[in-house]
């Protein structure tokens, strides 16, 4: 009998319900995908799930934004591939974090499920 292949975690870091529910939907056959509504909630599952992977956050949230999510984030799990999606433009703050390397790849919302899927199955965490 053969057993299933161990599919890899990704946590979506959203407050909007509606989202969290949409990105679970389009990639739950693919990986394993944990939601979080809010930065303090995803720090909680990073502490929860050692195995996550990837981790794409909304930038633009109540109370914390996604960089200072993934700043923290960083501090326990600097080894997981983090990107931002935002609905408004490039900013600077996001451009000097991808030249950083906090941040690997920024996405646009409406995110586009067949460019985030390709990203991570490359897996690498590199730039596209």
């Amino acid at each position: 009998m053969k057993e299933k292949p161990v599919k890899r975690k990704l946590l979506y870091v959203d407050d909007e319900i509606l989202n969290l529910y949409l990105f679970r939907d389009y990639f739950r056959n693919e990986y394993d995908v944990i939601v979080a509504q809010s930065g303090d909630e995803a720090i909680e599952e990073l502490t929860e799930n050692t195995d996550v992977q990837f981790v794409i956050s909304d930038m633009r949230m109540p109370e914390m934004n996604g960089l200072e999510f993934i700043s923290k984030a960083k501090e326990i799990r600097p080894n997981i591939v983090y990107c931002i999606l935002t609905g408004y433009d490039l900013t600077p703050e996001i451009q000097m974090a991808i030249a950083e390397n906090r941040v690997a790849r920024y996405f646009s919302k409406p995110f586009d499920p067949t460019e985030i899927g390709l990203f991570l199955s490359a897996g690498k965490g590199e730039t596209m």
